[in-house]
């Protein structure tokens, strides 16, 4: 086959650690076709009450989903990153109930529905394996509101530390350990349902115990099974075929 396209090789890698692709299928999503666009940081990509046409693919940058109370408090229920289509579900629920917003300048390229329907109806594999993704993505959502709800805040950002170094290993953006985190610590705290101080204090924390260290934004992981151990981490939930990851 030919080369990958540039901006496709972050959703084949993502889709490839969770299941094998024939190369047809490879080749079927190279022909997807792509709108690109640079969005700045802190922007809303899709927003609450919106009723896109297209779904949007993160060719680099990091995201999230989120939504805000009336009082004006955001919580953050996932973090998105190179590979991720974070509103698939956009193809079957019309009205967007939550919004996503970049957190990083961010590239992405938007996919009409209707060219998605297109690619499910002749690849029914890949029908199957964007369903899968989806109930993987809703594992996510469990083990987050656990995280919320019932881990110690030390816990709960061990185990988003873990989360995402092996969802960043498995699009190959980790070597040895070490990643980008270009997340503030608000962003954080919003993610974790804890304040702006406590999350300092956490990371604070995990650094004196030399579980992890941190330079501006790249993130290194000292001790990766204590790291594990303090965030009570398994990574089943995230359902990997790409071993390499864990």
């Amino acid at each position: 086959m030919d080369a990958i396209h540039p901006h496709t090789i972050a959703l084949i890698r993502k889709l490839e650690s969770i299941a094998r692709l024939a190369p047809a299928e490879k080749a079927a999503l190279q022909r997807l076709p792509l709108r690109l666009k640079t969005i700045a940081a802190d922007q809303d990509i899709v927003s609450e009450g919106d009723t896109p046409s297209e779904c949007c693919l993160i060719v680099e940058g990091f995201a999230c989903r989120y939504n805000v109370t009336a009082q004006g408090r955001r919580q953050i229920q996932s973090f998105h990153i190179s590979g991720d289509i974070p509103d698939l579900q956009s193809l079957h629920l019309k009205v967007m109930d939550h919004s996503l917003g970049t957190l990083i300048p961010c590239k992405l390229a938007f996919i009409p529905h209707d060219d998605i329907r297109s690619l499910m109806r002749n690849h029914p594999r890949l029908n199957d394996l964007f369903w899968r993704d989806t109930l993987i993505e809703a594992a996510v959502f469990r083990q987050w509101v656990v995280n919320v709800g019932r881990r110690p805040a030390r816990t709960r950002m061990a185990h988003l530390l873990c989360e995402l170094l092996v969802r960043l290993r498995a699009v190959e953006l980790v070597e040895d350990h070490v990643f980008d985190l270009p997340v503030t610590q608000g962003e954080l705290a919003d993610a974790l349902g804890i304040s702006n101080v406590h999350v300092n204090r956490v990371l604070q924390e995990l650094r004196k115990e030399s579980l992890i260290s941190q330079q501006g934004t790249t993130l290194k992981v000292l001790d990766w099974e204590g790291l594990k151990w303090a965030g009570e981490f398994d990574p089943t939930y995230l359902h990997l075929v790409k071993k390499e990851a864990l």
